[in-house]
């Protein structure tokens, strides 16, 4: 049976700012271990205060992660360390305005629902009344469903009626009021 070296001891990773010790300001800048040290004592002093301005825990820990992100990133520019946690609460308040505001925008963005929808059942209900409205149409004569359909349906005048079909306005009157005794008859006859 063959024999396996051990493998040699993995040298831990380094940081770039830690190369040349851990206590070395980068550029009279927060060093890394001072952010890390920051990160571990006010961590939940600073979600304490995102919560306090956000509804939601989510939203919170993405705020605070994003605050220690920026702070991290503009380390370089921190002239005095002890400032550290002050940066980062403006920064957690500033984060949580902009994720308000992002809010506000999305909700008015948001289609409003159309306040008199119908539920599924009332439009299986409307459904039927229309399929027995077009049956009991077509029995109706060929001049009085003209003129209902262009009346009621099409939305036409009733001189704008009698002017497509050529007709007298009376007899308009008198197609659409016999079409809709007609409809009314066996529109009741199927109830």
């Amino acid at each position: 049976m063959p024999v396996i070296a051990p493998m040699p001891a993995a040298r831990p990773a380094q940081l770039p700012s830690q190369r040349g010790g851990a206590e070395e300001t980068v550029a009279a800048g927060t060093t890394v271990d001072h952010l890390t040290e920051t990160y571990r004592a006010h961590y939940r002093s600073l979600l304490g205060l995102a919560a306090l301005l956000l509804d939601d825990t989510a939203s919170c820990e993405d705020v605070v992660q994003e605050a220690f992100i920026r702070v991290h990133s503009a380390r370089n520019r921190v002239r005095e360390p002890e400032k550290t946690l002050a940066y980062l609460r403006q920064t957690v308040v500033n984060l949580s305005r902009s994720a308000l505001r992002r809010r506000i925008l999305g909700l008015k963005l948001l289609s409003k629902p159309m306040p008199d929808m119908a539920s599924a059942e009332e439009g299986a209900y409307d459904r039927l009344e229309r399929d027995a409205l077009i049956k009991a149409m077509k029995g109706l004569q060929r001049r009085q469903r003209e003129v209902l359909v262009l009346r009621y349906f099409a939305d036409m005048t009733e001189a704008q009626v009698a002017e497509t079909l050529g007709v007298s306005l009376g007899s308009v009157k008198a197609y659409g009021s016999r079409g809709i005794a007609a409809l009314r008859v066996v529109m009741e006859a199927q109830t």
